[in-house]
């Protein structure tokens, strides 16, 4: 089986999952990663002005890169709002640093950068490491994720991750207010809001694409419950399989929402937030990881690739860089409840396992 990297990959795991930052403030996970780097004496580039750092190992021209997002969110966990890693960036940090300890004392043919990038779950984390240089003579890039249950099951491992795109819609109703026993006299936002909802649930595109628009966030009114409120917030998110349908969708709700506002006659400011591109695979790449999914476990491990509606900013990468030749991985975790949920839980023994896959994927790429 040759040497085992589990227990310093556990290790790690453990100091990240207990000591989460959020995007943009992964101060001390920036300072640990490079105290790690600096202990394994391998080089590495920190930024003046941004958390997160680049690090290489050999030599050569051409580079085959990896990315390790390294933020956490923040949310409620028994009443009490701090940061969590239920997204699993402390898993991808170690599979990362394990697969570095994997490569580093072998013959490599070409240079690996290795990407910890901030502020994944802002949606433009990528975008400031790609701004820095991540992608420099980049041909190859790679990813890891550990998966949900009901994607993908423990034991198994997928040589990509097909993630939908999303973007948010954040808006505002500016009617007028009304006295309730007189709503002739004002324009309710309410009844605009409601007008919303009903136009978003009638948006169709082809019924062989997945997409959706939901409203999450309307607030209204005040503690007058006699007052008709005129000025409202919302929020829509906004979602599709494919980045031309989300266009599409965008354009609709651009012309719904134009009616809606002649229609009642008020004021109505949006924007757009927080694109999230889907993803655009490379079949080379992924045929390059499954390869190494074989090589490393076997033919039985190897699970086709994982569809989600789940949005990463990982594809900022290919975006910028279209002809980048790139996958995500995607490992089988026996992950629960799902990402983002609080109590989020998986089997730890699978760190090694993607660690090993990532190691060999890029060495081979």
């Amino acid at each position: 089986m040759g040497e085992s990297f589990e227990g310093q990959i556990l290790t790690w795991f453990n100091y990240f999952h207990a000591n989460p930052e959020v995007s943009w403030k992964e101060f001390n996970t920036t300072t640990t990663i490079a105290k790690i780097l600096d202990g394994l004496g391998v080089r590495y580039r920190p930024f003046p002005d941004v958390t997160g750092l680049l690090a290489e190992i050999g030599d050569g021209e051409e580079v085959i890169a990896v990315r390790a997002d390294i933020d956490a969110l923040w949310q409620e966990v028994d009443g009490v709002w701090r940061g969590n890693h239920s997204c699993g960036h402390d898993a991808n940090i170690s599979m990362v640093l394990g697969a570095l300890l994997y490569l580093k004392n072998k013959p490599l043919r070409k240079k690996i950068r290795f990407i910890f990038q901030p502020a994944e779950e802002k949606g433009n984390g990528s975008i400031a490491m790609i701004d820095r240089g991540a992608l420099e003579n980049v041909t190859h890039l790679f990813g890891v994720h550990l998966r949900p249950v009901e994607e993908l099951p423990l034991g198994k491992a997928a040589p990509s991750i097909h993630h939908g795109a999303g973007i948010f819609l954040d808006g505002k109703i500016i009617g007028t207010d009304a006295h309730g026993a007189r709503p002739h006299q004002g324009k309710n936002a309410i009844d605009v809001i409601a007008a919303i909802h009903q136009f978003i649930k009638s948006i169709y595109l082809s019924p062989f694409e997945a997409y959706s628009a939901k409203l999450t966030k309307i607030m209204a009114g005040g503690d007058s419950l006699n007052i008709i409120p005129g000025t409202a917030e919302f929020a829509l998110d906004v979602r599709a399989q494919k980045n031309d349908v989300l266009h599409q969708l965008q354009s609709r709700i651009e012309e719904g929402l134009a009616g809606i506002k002649a229609l009642y006659d008020i004021e109505m400011q949006w924007n757009w937030v927080d694109y999230t591109p889907g993803a655009e695979v490379s079949a080379e790449a992924e045929k390059i990881a499954a390869n190494a999914i074989r090589s490393v476990c076997g033919e039985e491990v190897l699970a086709p690739p994982v569809i989600t509606s789940g949005s990463d900013d990982f594809h900022f990468y290919t975006v910028k860089k279209p002809e980048l030749k790139a996958a995500m991985i995607g490992i089988g975790a026996d992950l629960k409840p799902g990402l983002h949920h609080p109590k989020m839980t998986f089997d730890r023994s699978v760190l090694d396992l993607g660690a090993r896959i990532l190691a060999e994927t890029l060495k081979n790429a």
